[in-house]
């Protein structure tokens, strides 16, 4: 009963130091220093107005000094990541797997909502999320052959549609941040991981893109970002990407 508990409280800390890094990152700021400081007053926050979910509620959703609204994205983040981690811990059990697996997720957790605000992947969670996974590779379920080639596809994949829709359409559908996180996916899930990731984002997104074509009456220029799909993708092949995939060939298997 102990771990189930203690792996909650440890995500929601990691959530908390995740938001640091969904605001910080894209601006080029420091994730250590200054602390946690208000972004519109720049007051440093108390540590007792710092404690994940809890302050947030406390204090009404707003700045202790200047009364400013706190997006409810901070708990929300919060509340996310205590959740993959339970879902890493069941899934993966405790130790050295829990690691690696709850922080390839939290560097996807980041990424989405970087991509969100900003239409940007950064690099450094990119690269250095490619050269720790396959740094990391005796730890994961996929040989170093396997994450090679996941790298390889995933990036050659992407790079190909981004030039061919580009010879087509004289415009920029998808940038260089996804090809690199579709790489990064391929170190960590091998290349079987990667085919599974593109088809299930592309069809999520597919359907999301149609939605918001309709109901906001943009046309095919409304600008969607695709990280958030890889990133999702990745997370389902993690945990029921083979159950998937087994279903879906012994449904062709029995027809």
């Amino acid at each position: 009963m102990i771990w189930p508990i203690a792996v909650t409280l440890f995500g929601l800390v990691i959530g908390s130091f995740l938001n640091v890094c969904i605001y910080r990152i894209p601006r080029g700021e420091s994730i250590i220093r200054p602390g946690s400081h208000c972004p519109f007053c720049l007051k440093p926050i108390k540590p007792y107005d710092n404690i994940p979910l809890l302050s947030y509620f406390f204090l009404g959703g707003r700045c202790r000094y200047c009364k400013a609204r706190i997006s409810p994205r901070y708990p929300l983040v919060e509340i996310t990541s205590a959740i993959f981690a339970l879902a890493v811990l069941y899934r993966f059990g405790p130790g050295l797997r829990f690691i690696v697996y709850y922080t390839f997720i939290s560097a996807l957790l980041v990424i989405t909502f970087i991509d969100i605000d900003h239409k940007m992947i950064p690099n450094t969670i990119t690269i250095g999320g490619i050269i720790a996974g396959l740094a990391l590779n005796p730890l994961l379920p996929v040989t170093l052959k396997e994450s090679l080639l996941g790298l390889i596809l995933g990036s050659g994949t992407l790079l190909m549609v981004i030039y061919g829709y580009f010879f087509i359409t004289g415009r920029q559908g998808m940038g260089g941040g996804d090809v690199k996180l579709l790489g990064m996916i391929g170190v960590f899930t091998g290349w079987h991981g990667v085919v599974f990731t593109l088809l299930i984002s592309s069809l999520i997104g597919s359907i999301t893109g149609i939605v918001w074509i309709m109901l906001t009456n943009k046309g095919m220029k409304a600008a969607i970002p695709f990280g958030p799909f890889l990133s999702l993708g990745a997370v389902i092949y993690m945990f029921w990407g083979q159950y998937l995939i087994n279903a879906y060939m012994g449904f062709m298997n029995a027809g």
